[in-house]
């Protein structure tokens, strides 16, 4: 059984876990078993570490907008983008990174979000993990993570108004902003609190999210069964290793491309290992 002291979720592990409506298709439990359970083999390890492109253009488009209400003078001043992209480093990164954040950092500079707005936080994007929410009621107890990236407070001077900064093509996710909204109603207690999401490349904004304390007490039930599920499925694993594949399915096909772990997996068919036996190769990696 599952100790309760151990359970945690966040929006990362509920998206691992389940897919977003729409996206079943390309859904695979084996690459949570590669982030959540075997992620200190020196392999995973290393493939973890390294960036993508698209992840490094989230991570410095956050920390450029940071750095635009740290240092607030910078949206005012003629060569505020400049001075910013120096902040960031931007010249050593790659080419496609440097002017894709380039872009997103004019047209922050031409329309900033949040001028204005009485900000309670905003993060740079590479603080690490947050401290976690503990989250108890008679039945139940489990750890939330959830790191926000910018919380204001909204034009009535009432509403906590929190936002989640994005870049590239992807959809928004419905359920990162109940995370959020859980979340808030536990580090701003007695707040009326709202959710949305900005895509920083298209400067288009999503629909405001709300949650009724009825749907807040549904939503800690439905993550409690994620934490569980998760629990379950690596204590499964470090009782046997070699039934990886069971306790983690893969999905291979066409996504596999995308997978960072493609160059280790066995079911993918842009792997660069040879296929052995699973057993054989699940003990001998994760030894």
């Amino acid at each position: 059984m599952s100790t309760p002291e151990r359970l945690f979720v966040s929006y990362h592990l509920w998206s691992l876990v389940a897919p977003a409506k729409g996206q079943e298709r390309w859904h695979c439990q084996m690459r949570r078993g590669f982030i959540k359970a075997r992620q200190h083999e020196p392999q995973v390890k290393a493939l973890l570490n390294q960036a993508t492109a698209p992840q490094r253009i989230g991570i410095l488009a956050q920390k450029g907008i940071y750095e635009f209400h740290h240092n607030g003078h910078l949206l005012t001043r003629s060569d505020g983008v400049e001075q910013v992209a120096k902040l960031l480093k931007l010249s050593h990164t790659a080419l496609q990174v440097q002017q894709r954040v380039l872009q997103i950092l004019k047209k922050y500079y031409e329309a900033p979000l949040l001028l204005g707005k009485r900000i309670l936080q905003l993060t740079r994007g590479d603080e690490g993990f947050p401290k976690p929410i503990l989250i108890e009621k008679d039945n139940y107890r489990f750890r939330l993570y959830a790191a926000m990236d910018c919380v204001f407070i909204d034009s009535d001077a009432q509403t906590l108004h929190i936002v989640d900064f994005k870049t590239g093509k992807s959809n928004f996710d419905i359920r990162q902003a109940l995370v959020y909204l859980l979340a808030a109603s536990y580090l701003y207690p007695g707040r009326q609190a709202v959710a949305s999401f900005y895509n920083l490349e298209f400067c288009h904004e999503s629909e405001l999210i709300r949650l009724k304390n009825s749907e807040l007490e549904a939503l800690k039930f439905e993550l409690v069964n994620i934490a569980k599920k998760h629990q379950q499925d690596l204590q499964d694993y470090q009782e046997s290793i070699k039934s990886f594949p069971e306790i983690f399915p893969p999905n291979p096909g066409y996504h596999c491309r995308y997978c960072p772990f493609k160059s280790i997996c066995e079911f993918s068919a842009y792997s660069s290992q040879p296929h052995h036996h699973t057993g054989e190769i699940k003990a001998k990696n994760s030894k």
